[in-house]
């Protein structure tokens, strides 16, 4: 359990750290197996080419997110994954604070996303809103969503 006086440290992962291992840890953990899947089933090389953030309780990771660029005015923020002892810490909601600024200072303008549809009310607390028709993405209903920084 994290306690809110504890100290979380958000940061940018490089990519084929020990940081990255531990955030492929938790991915795998939290999105993949919970649907029967792996991810290290998946190709992960065009990876290197995103921005992985990390936040960090008291050292520890408890959630990820990664964002990649589509195009010089919109990134998309995916993978994004708390571990459960962390979720009443608000940890999914520092992590896309800090994504936004970080986007926002690297140029970007426009955030999107495809949001599991049980996670669609998180998002919509923090400002992205559904742009078109319920699809499945790995098996489940997920929304795009979208959001100007």
């Amino acid at each position: 359990m994290v306690d809110k006086n504890d100290n979380v440290q958000i940061t940018v992962i490089k990519y084929h750290s020990e940081e990255y291992r531990q955030e492929q840890e938790l991915r795998d953990r939290v999105l993949r197996k919970p649907l029967g899947m792996s991810l290290y089933d998946e190709n992960m090389d065009a990876e290197q080419h995103d921005v992985h953030i990390g936040a960090f309780v008291n050292g520890r990771l408890a959630g990820v997110l990664i964002l990649t660029k589509i195009n010089a005015a919109e990134v998309k923020m995916r993978q994004v994954a708390v571990d459960e002892a962390s979720r009443e810490r608000h940890i999914g909601t520092e992590l896309i604070l800090f994504a936004e600024e970080h986007s926002r200072t690297n140029g970007f303008s426009i955030m999107l996303l495809n949001a599991r549809k049980t996670a669609v009310g998180f998002y919509e607390k923090q400002g992205y809103e559904k742009i078109g028709e319920e699809f499945l993405e790995i098996k489940i209903p997920h929304f795009k969503m979208r959001k100007n920084l």
